[in-house]
Formats: structure tokens, sequence, C-alpha cells
């Protein structure tokens, strides 16, 4: 039987959606993607409700970032929020539990993001360095690092914050917002393993008169 030239044209339009979509999702999930800034963490260099375009190639080639980067990547659970009194000094890394396992839950989560929360923050520490936090100061290897982008005012404390030192393990990085008593980074959840960072910011796009590369 076949098919009228009515039926033909709306399955024509049916696949091209349906393609359209895909590419869609395949560009958003591999090569990159606009965002809205929500929270206030990363306070002066990005401020709420401005827009951002990240770059997600890192996330498809697996790359590690750069110290002073700033990225995104998926917020651990919330068991990883521990008081300095639960820490374990054998296990820095944040967790990341009830993770879906069908592969319809891992596209909605991660293809179509839906019920996953994100955070931007900047690269402080890389795998296989010690940081150490005093006095309202970062020590990586035992010397200050010069943070040119946080406010004159602003310290990092530590108070009720279990990781502030230790030497991240492979494959992760430590995390930590401009904003810092406004932040909750590494300092409270531990290092970011590879496999959860999702895209470095790359451009801000909004307002127009600040568009251009974020540093």
């Amino acid at each position: 039987m076949e098919l009228s030239s009515k039926t033909k044209d709306i399955l024509e339009w049916i696949a091209c959606i349906l393609i359209a979509l895909v590419l869609a999702l395949v560009i958003r999930y591999y090569v990159g993607t606009p965002t809205i800034v929500q929270q206030a963490s990363m306070y002066p260099t990005l401020k709420q409700n401005q827009r951002l375009i990240l770059n997600r190639w890192v996330r498809t080639t697996k790359t590690m970032p750069n110290r002073g980067d700033i990225i995104t990547f998926e917020a651990p659970s919330s068991d990883s929020y521990i008081l300095p009194t639960q820490s374990d000094s054998n296990n820095v890394t944040a967790k990341y539990s009830n993770e879906p396992t069908s592969f319809f839950g891992k596209l909605v989560r991660y293809g179509l993001e839906i019920g996953k929360d994100s955070y931007i923050k900047r690269v402080i520490a890389l795998p296989g360095e010690h940081i150490y936090i005093t006095d309202g100061k970062v020590y990586i290897n035992g010397e200050e690092l010069k943070e040119d982008y946080l406010q004159p005012q602003i310290t990092t404390s530590v108070e009720d914050c279990p990781y502030y030192d230790l030497t991240v393990p492979e494959n992760c990085v430590f995390v930590m917002g401009d904003n810092r008593p406004e932040s909750t980074d590494s300092r409270r959840f531990g290092c970011i393993p590879l496999e959860k960072i999702e895209s470095k910011v790359w451009i801000r796009f909004w307002p127009l008169n600040l568009f251009g590369k974020v540093q």
C-alpha cells in the first residue's frame, strides 16, 4: 500500500525534526552550549544573569583544565557536604551517588540535563599538587598562590571546611569560587573528578558591553 503524498510530507517533516533534535543534543553535549549565571559564587568575575558560552570540547577530549580556568561540573551529591569531624583524609574526592544506570535515565540527566545541577568555579589546584589554606591565603606546594581575580578584601576561610590541607588525587581538580565567603566548593565537598567536568567557560555574550573571552 503506497503512502499518500501528504503522509509522505508529514513523515519527512517528522524525520527532519528528529534529526535536528539529535544534532542539537550532540552539539550541546560535545561542542558547546549557552548558559546563564545563576549564583554569586564567582563574583565579581561573573555576575548573576550574565550569559555565557560554554566550551564542552574539554569533556569530549577528556582534557585536564589548567589552573585558573573557570569550569562547570556536575554538582556533587548532598552527602559530599560534610563537617570537619566527618572528613576522611584518605578520601578527598567529591561523592556522586544515585546516578542513573539505564540508557533512558542517562539520556534525560546528561543529554537533556533534566534533574542535574551544575556549578561554576575556578580551578585552583591540579593532580598531585598539595594545597594548604591558612590565615586566609592559599598555598600550592608551599608557595602562596597569587589570586589577582579576587577582590582586595576577600580572604579564603576554612571555617567548618574539612578540605583545606590535602594532595589532589590523580585525574581530579580542587576548585573554589572567586567570591569565597559565598561559595560552596572543594573546601566543603572535596576534589572534582575529571569525568564530572562538563565544560570550560569560554565567552560572555551578555551584557554586550562585556562581550569577550572570560578569564
